[in-house]
């Protein structure tokens, strides 16, 4: 059986070893390298882990920070508790144990009108109208 592998992203933690604390820093030291991002898209990648990443980009990284792959990304197995949460404690899902527990409830379905608790719009219709 082969094990899952997963990674730890750890671009902040070098940046601040570095001396690079703001994600504006990093921006134009990617762009003298032709690595045009956004402001948006610089900071997503320095806060958040990149599911993507093109090689041109990090190449100028590990170039920028004088680091190595190592350093930047760290392989870990995959599940086992192992997860990074964010500042914010985390994403709902995470915090409650899956996207599972997150889905609503189907709605109870009402096979006999008699049974349903609440008349169809017709019979509320009508019944409003009957009311002195």
């Amino acid at each position: 059986m082969t094990a899952k592998l997963d990674y730890r992203w750890h671009l902040r933690e070098v940046m601040a070893t570095r001396g690079m604390f703001s994600t504006t820093d990093l921006r134009p030291l990617l762009a003298g390298r032709g690595i045009d991002l956004s402001p948006s898209q610089t900071y997503r990648l320095v806060v958040e882990r990149p599911e993507r990443l093109s090689i041109k980009t990090l190449m100028a990284l590990l170039d920028i920070l004088g680091c190595t792959m190592d350093e930047l990304i760290e392989p870990v197995a995959a599940g086992g508790g192992q997860r990074r949460h964010n500042s914010a404690g985390g994403s709902p899902s995470e915090a409650h144990g899956g996207l599972g527990d997150l889905r609503p409830k189907r709605a109870a379905s009402c096979r006999s009108r008699s049974a349903c608790p609440i008349p169809p719009p017709s019979l509320r219709a009508s019944s409003r109208s009957r009311s002195p």
